[in-house]
């Protein structure tokens, strides 16, 4: 096979990764160029080389799982990609204010199509609330219901949602809650069905940057967006978030969560899937808040992330034939590769899925969030057994 190949034999050795072996996680390899271009590009060369359909894995997911948890990739070495998004995050702010859009261009606006096939009924991107569902329309409803009892959402309050998405949130909190909501989004796409699906409530969805926020609202939810902001615009977030809301306000914030703190992303995913994205630390996120915010709640749903993202990925290959007419089965590689690579990362326990609730001044009479879950618990068990779930 050659020096190449027999570098790759031994990295992957400690993973118990084979080549051309027959377990699910081992790596077949069609074409011997994937050797020198994971070598020379890293993880950009290995996801290309995948896209390209010169290697395949029975079970992906579990491919990387072994590989991030044995930690190869750090052993690995940085590449000249990571190398070039390292300086670039050093010497330029990648998520400043004439960029905000560009994620939503690139991203977002690849085709309502594409998310509804994928998505469950409410269309919620972010990770769902396993504890107590049997499927993901259950588990993605099952978060929204726990979300707004974090808040403590009352009749008549006005939420802001950054990064609404859809709507999904806006929408289960203004039907079931009876509060308006102010959206914003960054994807034409996402604005335009949101209002749809929003139409006859309390709802606004604007395509707006957080940056042009200059209201006042009873409390702030952000699901899934904090990702796109960058550690340099981490401090202005907080502060533009705190000077939203009432005193007695608060914020919940869901976001992916890193055990390192780091200043850039994955290359392939940059140039792919999240351009200018960048997963936050605990230490990068608390810094950030400390002055501005109090720490409520603090709440590690990681591994709910990973039967969610296979969730996905099943819909995905269960509605594919409704979608190869629009997009190119090298996109489909892409796109579950994406899905099934974070699948592993989270399962491998290297990203974390984090619900942090934050109050303005923090909260004279305490934020109880024990009793939060309990009820919210005890209430699904009832539900679940009345119909049979």
């Amino acid at each position: 096979m050659g020096k190449h190949a027999d570098y790759i034999k031994e990295l992957l050795k400690p993973a118990d990764i084979q080549i051309n072996g027959d377990r699910p996680w081992d790596i077949c390899v069609h074409d011997d160029r994937f050797y020198n271009r994971v070598i020379r590009y890293g993880s950009l060369g290995l996801g290309e080389a995948y896209m390209d359909g010169w290697w395949d894995s029975e079970k992906p997911d579990q491919f990387f799982y072994k590989l991030l948890y044995t930690e190869i990739d750090s052993k690995a070495g940085r590449s000249p990609a990571g190398v070039l998004l390292y300086f670039k995050s050093l010497f330029s702010n990648q998520q400043r204010k004439n960029k905000a859009f560009e994620i939503g261009h690139r991203h977002y606006d690849i085709g309502n199509d594409l998310y509804r096939a994928m998505l469950d009924r409410r269309m919620v991107y972010t990770c769902a609330y396993w504890e107590q569902a049997n499927n993901l329309d259950q588990a993605q409803e099952a978060k929204l219901e726990l979300v707004c009892r974090k808040l403590d959402l009352k009749p008549g309050q006005k939420i802001l949602d950054i990064g609404c998405g859809w709507g999904s949130f806006a929408k289960y909190a203004a039907e079931k809650y009876g509060v308006s909501v102010v959206g914003i989004t960054v994807s034409g796409q996402q604005a335009e069905l949101g209002r749809k699906l929003c139409i006859g409530l309390p709802v606004e969805i604007r395509l707006q940057d957080y940056r042009e926020l200059n209201e006042t609202f009873d409390h702030a939810v952000s699901l899934g967006m904090i990702e796109h902001v960058g550690y340099k615009n981490y401090g202005d977030y907080f502060r533009i978030v705190s000077d939203c809301l009432r005193d007695n306000g608060v914020f919940l914030l869901q976001t992916i969560g890193n055990i390192y703190s780091v200043r850039y992303t994955d290359p392939w995913i940059d140039k792919y899937i999240f351009p200018n994205s960048m997963i936050p630390s605990i230490s990068q996120l608390s810094s950030a808040f400390e002055g501005r915010m109090v720490m409520e709640d603090w709440q590690n749903l990681s591994v709910d992330y990973d039967k969610t993202l296979m969730a996905w990925v099943s819909n995905i290959n269960r509605n594919w034939h409704k979608l190869r007419d629009r997009y190119s089965d090298r996109f489909y590689r892409m796109w579950t590769y994406y899905l099934l690579m974070s699948a592993g990362s989270f399962r491998a326990r290297k990203n974390q899925l984090w619900q942090i609730v934050l109050s303005k001044k923090g909260l004279p009479e305490g934020y109880r969030a024990s009793k939060v879950y309990r009820h919210f618990l005890h209430q699904n068990e009832m539900l679940h057994s009345v119909k049979g779930y």
